[in-house]
């Protein structure tokens, strides 16, 4: 019955080793599956950004305000007889400039009458 058992046992691990250690076990299915899938994210980020390049060559081919607006912004180029003005905002002024009060500034002395 012992020699049974074994020959059983052995008959198994043998049919069980290609499921889990073999050429298509479950571990090289979940390793290709999350492969897969991290292959799938990068394929989408490129294809945005292929969209938006493709969107840009579009744009620069059929009309010229693309090429208007690039020029202005990417080479701070004007039209003939166009004046540019520059408009700065007014930065508040810079903590560090003031010296932080102490509490030594901070205490009066009190008022006697």
């Amino acid at each position: 019955m012992k020699a049974l058992t074994l020959i059983f046992v052995i008959l198994i691990a043998l049919l069980q080793y290609p499921l889990w250690l073999g050429k298509g076990s479950w571990l090289k299915v979940w390793d290709l599956s999350r492969q897969i899938s991290e292959q799938q994210a990068i394929n989408a980020e490129l294809k945005a950004r292929n969209d938006s390049v493709d969107a840009d060559v579009r744009d620069l081919k059929q009309g010229f305000a693309a090429i208007e607006e690039r020029a202005r912004s990417e080479l701070g180029m004007i039209k003939q007889d166009e004046v540019f003005y520059q408009v700065f905002e007014r930065s508040s002024p810079d903590a560090s400039a003031t010296p932080p009060m102490t509490t030594a500034d901070s205490i009066k002395p009190a008022a006697t009458d």
